[in-house]
């Protein structure tokens, strides 16, 4: 029983804006601590080396194998996105990473393989690393670096660019102070994200998705990008609503690129991402990775009938 028991839809909606803030945030502000921890033994030079390889290409595969390895959501893969950033590691390599973190989920690769198979599952790792590389190739070739805001950590410099030697209590004090810079950063865009998904989550109706983007038609595939952007889940929390769909006749491939929209174009993402880049870049970003993830709804959709 919710408090607006009179308004259902309104419960929902106000329901799913609390827990969902609620979770955010506190995963936020773990994520970012610990990988604040993390990054203060790794030397931004080391990074950079790491993923500025000589072959370009080996640089944005090597970003998107670590995405796989790292089982973030969209904003909490941003910190450690703004920590590639910072230390000078190629605009493309980092967008490949921010892509293939919350896009190639071992729990979801996990559960669709108990669900639907390997054949599946393959190609859901598969067709994630190709959008992942592509994405991060296309947008280093526009050079588009200009476009990025500069976040400047407040309270003096930042200890990892000045060489100096950490004890566990400045590596806590480090971090403890990013996670309050990072979040008075971004916390009202986050609100108005969840606050836009919320809104869809309780006035939409559950089966919106399967009845006007289940069949075989055309559109079916970018209708059901287009809707899983405003939502927010990760690879995890979604898959079940993946299995109704598929059980409710909707295609495999308009399924997963629903899935891919909702994990790897969020609308809360964006949100975080207009604090640290301009909106032309977030339109680039947008595009290439909704460019990719609707041609591999297509091609699933070709491959299993």
């Amino acid at each position: 029983m919710g408090i607006f028991s009179g308004n259902p839809r309104l419960n929902e909606a106000v329901n799913f804006f609390v827990y969902d803030t609620i979770k955010i945030f506190i995963l936020l502000a773990i994520i970012i601590f610990a990988v604040s921890i993390i990054r203060s033994f790794l030397p931004p030079e080391k990074i950079k080396k790491v993923l500025s390889h000589n072959n370009r290409f080996t640089g944005h595969l090597l970003a998107a194998v670590l995405g796989i390895f790292t089982p973030f959501c969209t904003c909490s893969a941003i910190p450690l996105f703004l920590g590639f950033v910072e230390a000078g590691v190629p605009l493309g390599v980092t967008f490949t990473f921010l892509v293939a973190s919350p896009m190639i989920n071992e729990v979801a690769l996990i559960m669709l393989l108990g669900m639907f198979g390997w054949k599946v599952a393959l190609l859901y790792i598969v067709s994630g690393m190709v959008i992942a590389v592509a994405a991060g190739m296309a947008i280093g070739a526009m050079k588009m670096e200009r476009f990025l805001e500069k976040l400047e950590l407040k309270g003096g410099a930042n200890p990892l660019t000045e060489g100096i030697e950490l004890k566990w209590p400045d590596r806590i004090r480090y971090a403890m102070t990013y996670v309050v810079f990072i979040l008075k950063s971004v916390w009202l865009y986050v609100v108005i994200g969840i606050a836009a998904g919320a809104w869809i989550h309780g006035y939409v109706p559950v089966d919106f998705l399967a009845r006007y983007a289940g069949g075989g038609t055309w559109y079916a595939v970018p209708l059901a990008v287009l809707i899983g952007i405003p939502l927010y889940s990760n690879a995890a929390g979604i898959i079940p609503l993946v299995s109704a769909l598929t059980e409710k006749g909707m295609a495999m491939g308009t399924t997963l690129a629903f899935m891919m929209a909702v994990t790897g174009l969020s609308l809360p993402e964006f949100m975080i991402l207009r604090k640290v880049m301009k909106t032309r870049l977030i339109l680039v970003f947008a595009g290439v990775v909704g460019t990719g993830i609707m041609l591999t709804g297509y091609l699933f959709n070709f491959v299993i009938k």
